[in-house]
């Protein structure tokens, strides 16, 4: 069995900007820096668990690659707070767990298909990992209102997050 955690894998998270302020937002790459994942090849099994508490803004995003805008420490902090507090309600969810229930090869990589276990919400999800330079990529997106979470807004609603969000994860191959 591998395992993985923040010091020889990725786990981020990217939001998106929406409503009619959308000029002054920031698309936003986050980081999870505590996470566990343990990876079963014989068994053809994965799961994770992600400390929500954890999620850390990274960078700013622009057209999908890293910006040069930079958001101060402060601004940073307020967000990451925001997101904890109001978003993820990470106090009263304080993990968010994934397990497979089946990982079969396909012409792509590895399809995976398993169960989100987000607040108090579970949901089938599915994504394919597939090889890249030495490591495997899976990336999926998640509907926050399937979850139960109301996407940040501010400003009655003139500044506000794209409901969807995207999760990849990056593991080295074996």
């Amino acid at each position: 069995m591998a395992t993985y955690d923040a010091t020889n894998a990725q786990c981020l998270v990217y939001s998106f900007k929406d409503g009619l302020l959308s000029k002054i937002a920031h698309d936003l790459k986050h980081r999870v820096t505590r996470f566990k994942l343990a990876v079963d090849e014989q068994a053809r099994s994965i799961d994770a668990e992600i400390d929500a508490s954890s999620l850390c803004v990274e960078c700013v995003m622009q057209n999908g690659v890293e910006s040069g805008a930079d958001l101060s420490d402060d601004d940073k902090s307020r967000i990451e707070k925001q997101i904890l507090d109001d978003v993820l309600h990470a106090k009263d969810h304080p993990t968010i767990r994934f397990r497979s229930t089946s990982v079969t090869p396909s012409p792509e990589g590895l399809y995976i298909q398993g169960t989100l276990a987000l607040n108090d919400y579970t949901r089938p999800v599915s994504t394919v990992a597939r090889r890249v330079n030495g490591h495997y990529e899976a990336e999926m997106t998640i509907n926050q209102p399937e979850f139960g979470i109301k996407p940040f807004s501010a400003m009655l609603g003139t500044l506000k997050i794209k409901p969807d969000v995207v999760v990849r994860l990056i593991v080295p191959a074996s």
